[in-house]
């Protein structure tokens, strides 16, 4: 009898999510958003991971079918054995793991299971695993290594080095050895749904500009995102620039959204630049569409490294104009929507003129922000990121296992 053929109309594929995480990061949250997209288009999927994490939490209250893990034990050898299980159990057929902490477990639950499935594995940030061994073999053990942008695709097949970059991760990122045909693109998805234009008046948008301190008059510039030590996201550069608009710009506001260990180095900051009055330090925000909605422009100065910059996505996909470094994998998330400003990483001229530039462009109309919108979800939407990752899993399960794997 001939091997059944997976196509869009063939058997549904049978494939297990691998992350002993889901505490909540981007890994995490890409990782329940592709479970969650290839279960609504009809494939039989599994989540394993702890269950008492928040995404974990969150994917068995959304209805997800997560298998508990639990701890991950001494050399995450339960945790690998429960995977093993779970993969007989269900006759898994593509095992796909997410954190670089996770991609020998996959490899390792996928021998022990001895049902052979398809591994794939995803590299979801701007450089190569740290480890030698994983630098040198792991490309032979995946079936596919997914790369969340060309960007990230480059610096597993060819490395790249910054030897004289202040950020550390940045001055050495060495490529991977073996087949590289194996390395696919795919890039990151947003709920769509969620994130699209709101009415000027919708009430959730006002109250949250209202808790900013912002008026209707007031045009918001803000940075979304965490500011960790030493450096943030580029909050300290997004500061100075500010600083230069001030005078110019009355009614502008600047804002960072999120939190972290560089606070008091920001409210220190804000001090000695002049800033009080029209810079707001806000919390994590629960409704990210609703931020989006209430702001004027997302500034996004990241100076680290952005394996792809969802969070322009989300702007633009709320219709709001992004400027953004010019860094790593932005430019291509940037490009989807398109609208708005990429500026030089660190230079804080450029960026303030780029905001100044911004604040005087005219303002995009609800059918312009509705376009703008339509770009991103033909683009980046859940649906596009399981649809384009079910592809890569039939093609594999259609294709002959090279000799000896």
């Amino acid at each position: 009898m001939p091997p059944p053929v997976y196509s869009a109309d063939g058997p549904p594929v049978r494939v297990l999510h691998v992350n002993s995480m889901l505490t909540g990061g981007g890994t995490d949250d890409q990782c329940v958003k592709l479970v969650q997209g290839l279960l609504a288009l009809g494939q039989s999927v599994w989540l394993a991971g702890p269950a008492e994490r928040a995404l974990g939490r969150r994917a068995r209250a959304d209805g997800m079918p997560l298998s508990d893990t639990g701890a991950a034990g001494p050399l995450k050898l339960g945790f690998i054995v429960r995977c093993a299980r779970l993969i007989r159990r269900h006759a898994i057929q593509i095992i796909h793991g997410h954190h670089g902490r996770d991609l020998w477990p996959t490899i390792l639950a996928a021998l022990l299971s001895g049902r052979r499935p398809r591994i794939v594995l995803t590299r979801h940030m701007a450089k190569s695993p740290s480890s030698w061994p994983s630098r040198r073999f792991l490309l032979g053990q995946c079936d596919a290594l997914v790369a969340v942008s060309e960007f990230t695709a480059r610096v597993l097949r060819e490395g790249v080095n910054e030897p004289r970059s202040p950020e550390p991760e940045r001055r050495r990122r060495p490529p991977l050895l073996g087949d590289h045909a194996k390395i696919v693109v795919i890039h990151g998805g947003l709920d769509t749904a969620r994130f699209q234009p709101r009415p000027a008046d919708d009430s959730t948008v006002l109250a949250l500009r209202q808790s900013w301190g912002l008026s209707p008059e007031h045009f918001a510039f803000a940075v979304m995102g965490g500011y960790e030590l030493p450096r943030g996201k580029g909050q300290r550069e997004f500061l100075q620039a500010a600083a230069t608009l001030r005078d110019k710009l009355p009614l502008a506001r600047f804002l960072m959204v999120g939190g972290g260990s560089l606070r008091d180095t920001l409210l220190e900051d804000i001090e000695r630049l002049g800033l009080r009055g029209c810079t707001t330090l806000a919390p994590w925000c629960g409704d990210m569409p609703a931020a989006m909605n209430a702001i004027d422009c997302l500034v996004h100065p990241q100076v680290g490294t952005e394996a792809f910059g969802l969070v322009v996505c989300e702007a633009h996909a709320c219709g709001r104009p992004v400027i953004a470094s010019a860094l790593d994998g932005i430019p291509e998330a940037f490009a989807i929507g398109g609208q708005g400003r990429l500026v030089a990483p660190e230079s804080v001229p450029e960026l303030a003129a780029a905001m100044l530039a911004e604040f005087h462009a005219p303002r995009l109309d609800a059918s312009h922000r509705r376009i703008l919108h339509d770009h991103v979800a033909a683009r980046a939407s859940l649906s596009v990121l399981a649809e384009k990752s079910l592809e890569l899993y039939r093609r594999l399960l259609n294709s002959a296992r090279p000799p000896n794997s």
